[in-house]
């Protein structure tokens, strides 16, 4: 299964979701809803994930991923919890396939002639005009 897949193999059953009180502004509504989701995965336990994507994803995300191998998201920018469910499932989904892209090889090229020449060009002027600053030789 290819990382396109993984919306469609239900990770939300290992989703483990917790909200709290969001920061900042927002008056008696703040102050009383709970607004800011947390999302929890954790990794090493999932049943979902091929050993493979659990090595990538621990490796790619380690700055997201607890000490006890969770990945941790948040999201608090809409005042409902909903929404803020919503979006932290998609950054969620977002940033798995990005980590689990497998990345490309590198095609190994050699400059062109017109490229060598232009570089040697340049080691020369280069060269020449550090031999002007030399003092002249007196003999």
């Amino acid at each position: 299964m290819g990382s396109k897949n993984i919306r469609k193999r239900a990770l939300e059953r290992e989703f483990h979701f917790t909200t709290s009180r969001s920061g900042g502004p927002g008056g008696q509504h703040a102050n009383k809803a709970d607004t800011q989701v947390e999302l929890r995965l954790n990794v090493p336990g999932s049943e979902l994930l091929m050993e493979d994507e659990k090595q990538r994803l621990m490796q790619k995300l380690s700055h997201r991923i607890s000490k006890s191998g969770d990945l941790i998201l948040t999201d608090e920018s809409s005042r409902s919890q909903a929404k803020n469910k919503k979006r932290v499932e998609e950054k969620f989904y977002s940033l798995v396939e990005e980590a689990l892209k497998k990345p490309k090889k590198r095609k190994p090229t050699k400059p062109s002639r017109a490229a060598r020449k232009k570089r040697l060009n340049e080691k020369k002027k280069h060269s020449e005009k550090k031999d002007l600053r030399k003092p002249p030789d007196v003999k």
